[in-house]
């Protein structure tokens, strides 16, 4: 499996050219990178114009990229893993309509343990229902930039699908000075060091509290599951596909 890697200079994009450089049945034939770090093993190139023929896109870059990755997508008919996090709802619909002529996967998180707490919380918010108050905490290290995160939000939308969208999301406390209501999600995003990722759900009810908690302590998790994933939708349909398809 030939990879262009979209964000080959980042932390992210390391990883995964680390990963595929040892994985006998693929190799990254070229990366895309605004700040193209020439040391590694293959070229990258500063846009999408110039690149390398494929067989699969990975993307751990910026959302400012999505155009032109989606662009280049679409006219080479290049099957990509979307694993930028931070797209706005406009970003996420291209994401979605250009599915329609090329396999796209995506998802808010590429770890399989991710995926397995979002439906420990659906299943958590079908038997539990409007007695426990629910409460998501996320920590990422200091260079992050959104908040929260997308598995914050994918986590609370999970639960709030389970719920019938019935709850109303609230981010911090510190400008709303009134007692809890029930019929809300709390988000709080924490920001410092190198933390990798961390995610709490707290179920809290009367008497009784019930937390849900996913640590990632390597980038690799993430890079791992993108590189699965580049293999699972590779020879696909036109399509959008996300971990629950993988699974």
């Amino acid at each position: 499996m030939k990879v262009i890697i979209s964000g080959a200079s980042g932390k992210m994009g390391k990883v995964v050219a680390s990963l595929i450089e040892a994985d006998k049945n693929a190799e990254t034939v070229c990366g895309v990178d605004l700040y193209a770090d020439n040391t590694s093993a293959f070229h990258i190139y500063q846009n999408f114009k110039q690149v390398d023929d494929g067989d699969v896109i990975i993307d751990f870059s910026n959302p400012s990229v999505l155009p032109a990755l989606l662009k280049y997508a679409v006219e080479t008919h290049t099957p990509a893993v979307i694993a930028t996090t931070g797209l706005s709802a406009a970003e996420i619909k291209s994401v979605e309509k250009v599915s329609q002529h090329v396999p796209i996967f995506f998802t808010a998180n590429m770890s399989l343990g991710v995926n397995l707490l979002t439906a420990l919380c659906k299943k958590a918010a079908s038997v539990l229902g409007d007695n426990f108050d629910i409460e998501i905490v996320e920590s990422h290290h200091n260079q992050k930039i959104d908040a929260p995160s997308g598995t914050a939000l994918m986590l609370a939308n999970a639960i709030n699908d389970t719920l019938d969208n019935s709850l109303n999301y609230v981010y911090d406390r510190h400008s709303k000075r009134e007692k809890r209501t029930r019929n809300e999600i709390g988000i709080h995003a924490v920001r410092g060091g190198n933390i990798v990722g961390k995610h709490e759900v707290i179920f809290a009810g009367t008497d009784e509290i019930i937390e849900l908690t996913h640590t990632a302590t390597s980038k690799a998790v993430f890079a791992n599951g993108a590189i699965a994933a580049a293999k699972f939708i590779v020879n696909k349909e036109n399509g959008l596909y996300s971990m629950n398809d993988m699974i």
